[in-house]
């Protein structure tokens, strides 16, 4: 292979590869912390009832059970920050609520890519739901 056609297998890799990285733009643990605390965010978990059930970030919403009455359950300004995760960096399920909420009009959606994994490993607590 020439350099050239290296240089353009490697241009069009990064490319493919930020087009997968996602639409939504990340949002970090203690960023996600702090809004908690500020009630400026609301959450959405997309990691399924049961594991909702074992734990979860504080105040997120279950969304398999709120998913059709999604519209209902945020807030009514479509500038409202919304923050959906999943499992944790490689899990994709988050996109569902990420585009849910996108579809339903809301602006600034992001992404917790670290998971509930990420957030349990740095060691910050989850609610269980009740």
């Amino acid at each position: 292979m020439t350099m050239k056609r290296i240089l353009s297998f490697l241009a069009a890799s990064a490319l493919a590869f930020s087009a997968f990285a996602g639409e939504f733009a990340d949002i970090s643990i203690s960023e996600v912390k702090s809004l908690i605390k500020a009630k400026k965010v609301t959450l959405i978990d997309v990691n399924g009832s049961e594991s909702y059930k074992k734990g979860h970030v504080p105040t997120a919403l279950d969304f398999d059970a709120v998913e059709k009455d999604l519209a209902k359950k945020l807030p009514a300004d479509k500038e409202s920050l919304i923050v959906a995760y999943c499992g944790g960096p490689k899990c994709s399920a988050y996109q569902a609520a990420a585009k849910a909420a996108e579809k339903l009009g809301y602006k600034n959606v992001k992404h917790m890519s670290a998971g509930i994994s990420g957030w349990i490993q740095a060691g910050e607590k989850t609610e269980k739901a009740k």
